[in-house]
């Protein structure tokens, strides 16, 4: 079983690095999913990932106080309104337009409740 948690862990940590630099990519959910499965899995990789300089914060701000940075939020915020654009610049019909509002709507009242970190 261990393997396939390291294999997890190192997959949703790629993930999350492209995240970076691909804008409609969210990073600190994969790192969040990364720490779990190498939590699992190898403690090495996990108390590097959580003490890493750049990913480490993210994971320990969620971790200790359940908060998320004022920069992820606006960059989340962000990539919601610019992906809510791009649907209705393609033509998505309105149930379709109105489901992903919805769906948003709720990410980003999570997301803003959260405390600053």
């Amino acid at each position: 079983m261990r393997p396939l948690w390291v294999s997890a862990g190192l997959l949703s940590l790629g993930l999350g690095l492209l995240g970076l630099f691909l804008p409609l990519l969210p990073t600190v959910p994969f790192l969040l999913l990364s720490a779990f499965c190498f939590a699992r899995s190898s403690e090495r990789l996990h108390d590097w990932l959580v003490n890493h300089d750049r990913l480490g914060p993210p994971i320990r701000d969620w971790r200790e106080r359940g908060a998320v940075s004022r920069r992820a939020k606006l960059f989340a915020t962000a990539s919601v309104l610019a992906s809510l654009g791009l649907a209705v610049w393609l033509g998505f019909g309105t149930v379709v337009l109105l489901v992903q509002v919805a769906a948003l709507s709720g990410v980003m009242a999570f997301l803003w409740t959260r405390p600053d970190a």
